[in-house]
């Protein structure tokens, strides 16, 4: 028990800015992607609900199905992103639980640092793959740059909403650059370069709590 005289209880030093705007932006990122997971979660309601009804009418609309599919598509990767930053992985721990506390964390780290290189190195491939470069030098004319290229990615289109399917497609880019940034700051955490942050508004925080 601390006695009144006593003095008060050392305080860490706070982490460096370059870590702090790590950090917040991860938070502000987390916080967009919990709206969105909304919204996508409602629109997918209204899909179904939407198919039902028109098929029980007999009215069917030939669309609701694909657009139902890529909304199941983007809802599971913002789902991935925030999972990730609240760390709700999968994780074997068979290893980790017979090892000491370092140990652990050490092997922890390590595997921080796995999910941050897997991150990174599919945002290389997005960036690859869609060529923004190759695109903006043929002046954004798609026919130009699949026959320049061989990439197609620019001139396909989805079989009955008829939108490009690069556009439905964007979710990888996104995907790879949120990831990356929750798995940056899930790392400076586990190193203790910052405090773990509590976020407001996900009272499901483990895989515990979802079982």
């Amino acid at each position: 028990m601390p006695t009144p005289n006593s003095p008060p209880a050392p305080q860490s030093p706070a982490p460096r800015a370059p870590v702090r705007w790590v950090l917040a932006l991860s938070t502000q990122v987390l916080r967009m992607e919990r709206h969105l997971l909304t919204a996508l979660m409602t629109l997918l309601v209204l899909l179904i609900l939407l198919n039902v009804v028109t098929r029980y009418t007999g009215m069917p609309i030939y669309w609701v199905d694909e657009a139902a599919v890529y909304t199941v598509v983007w809802l599971t990767f913002v789902g991935a992103s925030v999972m990730t930053r609240l760390r709700m992985d999968f994780a074997v721990t068979m290893l980790t639980d017979h090892l000491g506390a370092r140990g652990a964390q050490a092997f922890k780290v390590v595997a921080t640092c796995g999910v941050l290189l897997f991150g990174l190195a599919m945002l290389a491939m997005c960036w690859m793959w869609m060529d923004p470069i190759g695109i903006a030098r043929n002046g954004f004319d798609a026919k130009e740059f699949a026959a320049e290229s061989f990439n197609f990615i620019y001139t396909e289109r989805t079989q009955t909403l008829n939108w490009p399917t690069w556009v439905l497609q964007l979710i990888l880019p996104i995907f790879s650059a949120t990831f990356s940034l929750h798995a940056l700051a899930n790392l400076l955490e586990d190193m203790g370069v910052a405090e773990r942050v509590t976020h407001a508004g996900f009272d499901v925080v483990s895989a515990d709590a979802v079982n």
